[in-house]
């Protein structure tokens, strides 16, 4: 049997409290960080993603002290970005509790980074995350928090992602982002098919169709997915028990 796909809620962490949005604006409330992550390791979540969405952009590091006190009450995989520039950074939050982290706009503006961080804590420490919008048909990568394009694309930086050692990639359609009409399956199948390393699926998620769809067209190794949780829309056993009937290897 293939390896069992991956629910990953995820907290986009700004001023200390979880937030969602669409297509990457108009930022709401969705709750506490901790009591968030708490109740999601509870219920069954196969890890944790937490952002602090505005750490590159407002050129300061990711909130250590919320990462240990997250850290502290799940027994899930924890994942970690924002703001993380240098291999200290990284040593900070893994001895804060993470078990990952994630780069975005500092590995795009010195890809030697990703090399950095698995030669010394390995690949599997190392998550690249990629925003990308559509465009004229290209896929287009965009840096802090999706506030400034690059000319990178999508599917050439990824490549490149995965040759300098990197463990995941986290795909974000920006496109797709919180307007709850399903994944980008069609570039995620790409990459899927193109790499040698687990994909991860973010943007998109609104109903339990969209799952299956992500694991079954898109070939996702993981979806992870934000307000359908946090507003309580989808509850992750149902979820689970819904992917297992589809014939989705979940673990329950």
């Amino acid at each position: 049997m293939s390896l069992a796909k991956r629910i990953i809620p995820c907290l986009d962490v700004k001023n200390g409290e979880t937030v969602k949005g669409t297509n990457f604006v108009n930022l709401r409330s969705a709750g506490d960080p901790v009591e968030l992550g708490k109740a999601y390791s509870e219920q069954g979540a196969d890890e944790l993603v937490f952002l602090d969405i505005t750490a590159s952009f407002e050129g300061r590091k990711t909130f250590t002290e919320m990462v240990t006190r997250v850290a502290k009450e799940i027994n899930i995989p924890f994942t970690v970005g924002g703001g993380i520039n240098q291999l200290d950074d990284v040593t900070r939050l893994l001895n804060a509790g993470a078990d990952k982290v994630s780069v975005n706009s500092a590995a795009i503006k010195n890809p030697q980074l990703i090399n950095d961080i698995t030669a010394r804590y390995g690949s599997q420490v190392c998550v690249c995350a990629i925003d990308a919008r559509l465009e004229d048909g290209e896929w287009m990568c965009y840096l802090n928090g999706g506030r400034v394009r690059t000319e990178r694309k999508l599917f050439e930086w990824a490549q490149e992602v995965a040759d300098r050692g990197a463990g995941e990639i986290l795909f974000t359609s920006m496109n797709h982002d919180g307007v709850k009409e399903g994944y980008a399956n069609d570039a995620l199948a790409t990459l899927s098919d193109t790499l040698a390393i687990p994909v991860i699926a973010s943007g998109g998620a609104g109903q339990r169709e969209h799952f299956k769809d992500v694991f079954s067209i898109g070939k996702a190794d993981a979806a992870l997915a934000a307000s359908v949780f946090h507003f309580g829309e989808i509850p992750i056993p149902d979820l689970k028990a819904y992917l297992r009937d589809q014939g989705i290897n979940v673990r329950l």
